[in-house]
């Protein structure tokens, strides 16, 4: 095997390409998971094969073959994805074409494309996450691909391991203040710098548009964070918990949607009541135009570019919610809601399919036949889940073709949504105006940070009931079958087998609740100071050190990036002179050199001991002996590299004989 001597500046070591290996298995392994089945398995494939090369010395793939797998993954992308841009699309393409690059790496010009190709597939992972592991995780990557990069550029034999992280460990370190710098005193601009594509943000999360049986309860095995509230105060109790989302009033004998209304602004008249709550929320990016809001929202306070529609929903004048978002509102639990409901309302909230749930539609009208009131039908309803053997479960039957009818007479099983779905029924059946709204109902304290955590796990669907006199009034038919469901969550309502076990209430004390609890404290700090800090927090946070506008943050990041990148040069370049040894023999030299200095013969730059000694003889006589016997101590002490302390000793005893 040739040494590092004969090894071509060009070629690559095998070491060197296994550390790439390893590199790039790390950076690409959390796309895999986001990419069609086939393409992760030849991103594992090329892998594997070229360890094996390396190892074993096989040759290159041939040309042609490089091509038919260039063609075919770019053909694979498009038919997986129906295009090749994109975030989901071009993040794939680009995942894979860089595993394909190691089918052709042999010379260090591949190496430095590779470095720098994985430098930039590194900045696509936070297209899917900007978590604090995310940045965790990253952040050890780049030091991973610049110890790679140090590699690349050291001729022959790789570098030791712990050479090479050192170095990149050290790099990284330096780097770490002018990003610090950057980030607090770089203008920062609301919305995104260029536009991204339309598959760009967060991935579509949490409740949806309509509501079908079992659509609610897909959401219970995800812990997922909706998003977080911090009261100003006090907070209201448990039952007063509703975070109003999206409400459905048409209704095609199975799901739920907002029909002909999805779109309507035309708020109705609200009055709230009695005391309010302040409250800060931080709601997850879900790519929907919704913001969720303790019911029922002042408008007064709500987000500048927010609007509440017709079923008093909080929502975006435009746009969807594709990245955190933090806002404030002031809410009351005590309310009335529409008292005045205009006819083509009414006619859609008690419009049903005619052939649809018949037996559910011949019981209210009995019901309506025999009641004085429609507040005695809502009763009536009520009393009929609580006094009946319903159940709240999480693994309902199948429903036929009536689902209603099925779930009220056959099955009596089922959640949140099956519940609501019925009693709406029931409702429109008797003639009363009724509607579902969907959003999250309760949520978790957490004790260290003093906030609420709304979980996915916490969606929920309820009944909204119009009574003259009184509006929209909200009924939540799952109160009467589980009240435990409302008072101390889902966790308490259904039966632990059925549960995951985050919701599990036997595994939520102990150190592993207490670990959850903090880590969800610190994801909520990034949240807020890193994440979170645009144009507003910047401001209010620059404004305390008397920087207001632009052009002051970007001369004051201008003179401290100049002053650190001057330490730093100042640094390399201490670091860079040569410095003399500092060890006992020359101590000792420099003491005599002091006391025959002060005699007029100081030791020039350019002399030597020998040479010294032999002037300082030569210009006195009287200390010939004693000086060329102290050099020729100091010589034997310092360069003959002994570790005799008697040759210290004894060059101790030759200097304190020189006496000038």
């Amino acid at each position: 095997m040739p040494n590092a001597a004969q090894v071509p500046r060009a070629a690559l070591s095998r070491l060197v390409v296994l550390r790439l290996l390893a590199v790039q298995t790390a950076v690409l392994a959390p796309h895999l998971p986001r990419l069609p089945p086939w393409a992760a398995a030849l991103v594992a494939m090329i892998l594997v094969w070229r360890t094996a090369a390396t190892l074993r010395g096989w040759p290159m793939l041939a040309g042609w073959m490089r091509v038919l797998l260039t063609l075919g993954a770019f053909v694979g992308i498009y038919a997986s994805f129906g295009r090749v841009s994109g975030q989901t699309a071009g993040v794939a393409l680009i995942t894979v074409m860089a595993a394909l690059k190691l089918t052709e790496l042999k010379s260090r010009r591949d190496l430095m494309v590779m470095v720098f190709l994985l430098y930039f597939l590194l900045v696509t992972h936070f297209l899917f996450s900007q978590a604090l592991w995310t940045a965790a995780y990253l952040l050890a990557a780049a030091t991973l691909i610049t110890a790679l990069l140090i590699d690349a550029n050291h001729p022959g034999a790789a570098l030791p391991l712990r050479v090479v992280a050192v170095m990149a460990g050290g790099l990284v370190l330096r780097a770490v203040p002018l990003m610090a710098l950057i980030f607090v005193l770089f203008p920062r601009i609301p919305g995104p710098i260029w536009g991204l594509p339309a598959d760009a943000g967060a991935a579509r999360s949490g409740l949806s548009d309509s509501m079908a049986p079992g659509a609610i309860s897909e959401l219970v095995g995800s812990d997922a964070v909706a998003f977080r509230v911090r009261f100003d105060a006090a907070v209201p109790p448990p039952a007063a918990r509703y975070w109003r989302g999206p409400s459905f009033l048409r209704f095609d004998g199975r799901s739920w949607d907002s029909g002909s209304r999805a779109g309507a602004i035309d708020a109705p008249a609200a009055e709230l009541r009695g005391t309010g709550y302040g409250y800060e929320l931080t709601l997850e990016p879900t790519r929907t135009p919704w913001l969720f809001a303790l019911d029922l929202p002042a408008r007064q306070g709500s987000p500048d570019d927010a609007l509440i529609n017709a079923d008093y929903q909080l929502v975006l004048a435009r746009g969807e919610v594709r990245e955190r978002r933090r806002y404030r509102l002031q809410s009351y639990p005590d309310y009335r809601l529409q008292p005045s409901l205009p006819g083509a309302l009414r006619t859609l909230a008690t419009a049903l399919p005619g052939a649809s749930n018949p037996r559910a539609q011949a019981l209210a009208r009995q019901w309506r036949a025999a009641a004085v009131s429609d507040a005695a039908i809502v009763d009536r309803a009520l009393r009929m889940f609580r006094e009946q053997p319903f159940h709240y479960t999480l693994s309902p039957p199948l429903l036929g073709r009536d689902p209603v009818d099925a779930f009220l007479f056959e099955t009596r099983r089922g959640f949140c949504e099956h519940y609501a779905s019925s009693f709406a029924v029931l409702m429109r059946a008797a003639g009363i105006p009724a509607r579902v709204v969907t959003g999250y109902q309760g949520g978790e304290r957490n004790a260290i940070g003093d906030y609420w955590i709304v979980r996915q796990s916490d969606a929920h669907a309820w009944t909204e009931v119009w009574l003259a006199g009184r509006g929209w009034v909200r009924v939540d038919p799952t109160a009467a079958v589980a009240p435990e469901r409302i008072e101390r969550g889902i966790g308490s309502a259904i039966d632990s087998t059925e549960l995951p076990d985050f919701l599990n209430p036997a595994l939520r004390n102990g150190y592993r609740f207490d670990l959850r609890a903090r880590w969800d404290w610190l994801n909520a700090r990034w949240n807020q100071w890193v994440l979170g800090y645009g144009p507003e927090l910047q401001d209010d946070f620059l404004r305390r050190f008397g920087i207001g506008e632009w052009r002051e943050m970007i001369l004051v990041m201008t003179a401290l990036l100049t002053l650190t990148l001057s330490a730093f040069g100042l640094l390399l370049l201490r670091r860079s002179t040569p410095r003399q040894r500092d060890d006992a023999p020359t101590r000792a030299w420099r003491r005599l050199q002091r006391r025959l200095a002060r005699a007029g013969l100081p030791q020039l730059a350019s002399e030597g001991a020998a040479d010294y000694a032999a002037r300082v003889a030569a210009a006195r006589p009287d200390l010939a002996s004693t000086i060329t016997a102290a050099a020729q101590r100091y010589i034997a002490a310092r360069y003959v590299d002994s570790d005799d302390s008697r040759d210290l000793r004894a060059l101790k005893a030759a200097i304190a004989r020189v006496r000038p």
